[in-house]
């Protein structure tokens, strides 16, 4: 390899060398005869490739052909020019064969190839080349955008999506190359047409003034030399050119151009049929050369028939093969099939969420049918990710025919969590307090927040929004109890797995504290239990960094998760405070002194852990003082937020969740400074 890259740099320097330094007639022949080569070879090779990319020199390897053909001319045109027309064997063959002896005829035919190959093809790949870049650049954004949606949704890797990007770089620069080099063959178009002009005037000149011979004499040898030079030279450029205009033209396919023109042309055999009877009624016309339009239109009607013949008979193969299959299968049965153990084991897989859907559902989540589903799941995962800290797995589609045709069911870890059911072709209108007027509908209960709603036509649904309902289209309805299920399950969808993607990603930050804290201080599984403790309570744990530190400053000395996690959450004061507060204040229900004396008297210790050993009367009490509260400040507060004290917050917690699971628990540590409390309301028993 290292021969091969100083064999190329030495023929690049040669190239160079020999616009200065003049060349004999036999290394001359040997150096167009190489460019003839290269110029095959080039053509060749964007024949064969199957994208642009695979051939991502060609930029470079243009420029280099167009030197050598230029140091080439100029070597020509010194011999030309010093030797009485005499530049070598190469130049003298293609001019007298071209020629035919008739000097005007042979010109004329040399100056058609330099125009049509100027003002065809070069202007053609000019322009195409031109617009390919433009376009493969605006459309960078859109591609890049499509990639991480992927990554996002979880149906390419991450080396994958750098794999893509890299891709997308590189065909940019690619088109971008070659809407310059292209200028190079333009100008190589002008400057042959220009040297072939001084060759031949000034071969005339210097062949009259150095007495050459006769006029007829000298105009015939600088006319052969003249035009062979042309044509050693126009050649290579022509075959380069078309090259350059099959590689800017050329589409992603998965085969070469031959087995494209040859496959896509022979697709459609009645129109080589029809072709044909098209060329028989052109002969009829008087003066058309029949034999060979007769022949041409026989060969096209029997390739067609020929065709139409191949296609059915494998038409009628893969219709046999599907019919043997079918009855492999029907033989294959399920006893046969779970024989096999490894079998078995696709049974008891479970997918961490999974939406089951009647029928009259499923065009609101089949992408094939228009449904836009699972583009809103994968915004609602970018979202989720930065909001919480955390990538929500894939959610498996299933349409199920137990449901009735308008339901659904949601299922974390193959468990029902909850069902919905939604009318296809309505509205759901959301009745908030004081509307100015009342709708007909179908009245039901919105599945997230359990609002009182009802169904409306889409006839109604201007009018439902003047009278200030909130109305919603079904699929928002589906997308958003989702994304209510899945928050509210989120600390169970949490694995081992989605642990050690937090830890790798935030190596990429702080290698450090990930190296000192796992496993060292603390174990991947109890690291899963504390950040679930977090989003069991809606805590971000998007800041990794300071959890871990956080982790570092207590866990050789506390071993108990629970109080790690109440730790963690003071850590992240700033976070929890401005997902509760609100125009710098945040309302909060108070914790009376009395109750919090009890709540630490009873606390018990084992080998477990603690435990709130209270008397269930006093619990009573408390839970009514909790939900009288509740209820008298629902007009003034959505969310009830309780305010304990930092020892206080995590049993209580533990005691209001049986008897009001949604209830935020903040403890006086976990307000930042900077906020205002404002109590409102305060739990206390008689």
């Amino acid at each position: 390899m290292k021969i091969l890259n100083n064999t190329i740099t030495l023929f690049i320097m040669l190239i160079i060398l020999m616009i200065i330094i003049p060349l004999p007639a036999f290394i001359l022949d040997l150096m167009f005869i190489i460019n003839i080569a290269i110029s095959i070879i080039i053509l060749l090779t964007t024949m064969y490739i199957k994208e642009s990319l695979q051939f991502s020199i060609f930029p470079s390897v243009l420029l280099i052909t167009t030197i050598l053909r230029l140091a080439l001319s100029i070597s020509s045109t010194r011999l030309i020019l010093a030797n009485q027309g005499q530049a070598g064997a190469v130049i003298d063959t293609f001019g007298n064969f071209v020629l035919q002896g008739n000097a005007v005829i042979g010109f004329i035919i040399f100056l058609i190839i330099v125009v049509v190959q100027f003002l065809v093809i070069t202007k053609g790949t000019e322009r195409v080349a031109e617009v390919s870049a433009r376009f493969t650049l605006d459309a960078m954004p859109g591609k890049q955008m499509a990639i991480d949606a992927d990554l996002s949704s979880g149906l390419i890797t991450e080396q994958e999506s750098k794999i893509r990007r890299y891709k997308i770089q590189k065909e940019a620069d690619f088109y971008g190359a070659m809407d310059g080099a292209t200028k190079f063959v333009k100008g190589d178009a002008i400057a042959s047409i220009v040297i072939t002009f001084i060759n031949f005037i000034g071969g005339v000149i210097i062949g009259m003034v150095q007495g050459a011979g006769t006029f007829s004499d000298v105009l015939s040898i600088y006319t052969i030399a003249t035009v062979g030079d042309g044509l050693v030279s126009q050649l290579p450029a022509l075959l380069i050119s078309t090259a350059a205009g099959m590689i800017v033209t050329r589409a992603a396919s998965d085969s070469n151009l031959s087995t494209d023109i040859s496959t896509q042309f022979l697709s459609q055999p009645m129109v080589l049929i029809i072709s044909g009877i098209v060329l028989i009624a052109l002969s009829l016309i008087p003066g058309f050369p029949k034999p060979q339009v007769l022949t041409i239109a026989v060969v096209l009607i029997f390739l067609g028939i020929n065709l139409i013949n191949t296609q059915k008979q494998q038409a009628k193969q893969e219709e046999q093969k599907s019919v043997e299959h079918q009855s492999s299968e029907e033989v294959y049965d399920e006893e046969t099939y779970y024989r096999n153990i490894d079998n078995i084991y696709e049974l008891i897989q479970v997918d961490p969420i999974e939406m089951e859907v009647g029928y009259s559902l499923i065009p609101l989540v089949d992408e094939t049918t228009g449904g836009s589903f699972i583009d809103r799941i994968v915004m609602f995962r970018r979202q989720f990710a930065v909001e919480m800290g955390m990538v929500i797995p894939s959610v498996k589609l299933r349409d199920n025919g137990y449901l009735n045709p308008n339901e659904y069911v949601i299922k974390i870890k193959g468990e029902e969590v909850a069902r919905g059911e939604i009318l296809v072709d309505y509205f759901l209108a959301l009745e908030p307090a004081g509307v100015s007027g009342t709708i007909d509908g179908i009245d039901t209960i919105e599945p997230a927040y359990g609002i009182p709603s009802k169904w409306i036509t889409r006839d109604k649904k201007e009018i439902a929004e003047i009278y200030g309902y909130t109305v919603i289209d079904p699929l928002s309805v589906l997308v958003t109890h989702l994304s209510e299920i899945v928050k509210k399950y989120a600390h169970e969808l949490l694995s081992r797995q989605d642990i050690n993607q937090l830890l790798v990603n935030a190596k990429k930050v702080n290698e450090t504290i990930v190296d000192e804290v796992v496993p060292n201080l603390i174990s991947y599984g109890n690291l899963q239990k504390i950040l679930g403790n977090l989003l069991k309570e809606s805590v971000p744990i998007k800041d990794i960094e300071t959890i871990l530190e956080t982790v570092s400053d207590y866990a050789s000395s506390i071993k108990d998760t629970e109080m790690l996690t109440e730790y963690i959450r003071q850590a992240l004061k700033r976070t929890i405070t401005r997902k509760w507060s609100e125009s710098g204040q945040i309302k909060v229900i108070t914790l009376s002194t009395d109750i919090e004396k009890m709540i630490i008297n009873s606390i018990n210790k084992n080998d477990h852990g603690s435990y709130l050993s209270l008397d269930p009367q006093i619990i009573q009490k408390i839970v009514t003082s909790l939900l009288e509260q509740i209820e008298k400040l629902k007009e003034i507060i959505s969310v009830p937020i309780i305010l304990t004290s930092p020892f206080v917050r995590i049993y209580f917690k533990k005691l209001v969740d049986q008897f009001y699971p949604n209830s935020v628990i903040l403890s006086f540590n976990e307000i930042d400074n900077s906020v205002q409390i404002q109590a409102i309301g305060n739990i206390e028993i008689n």
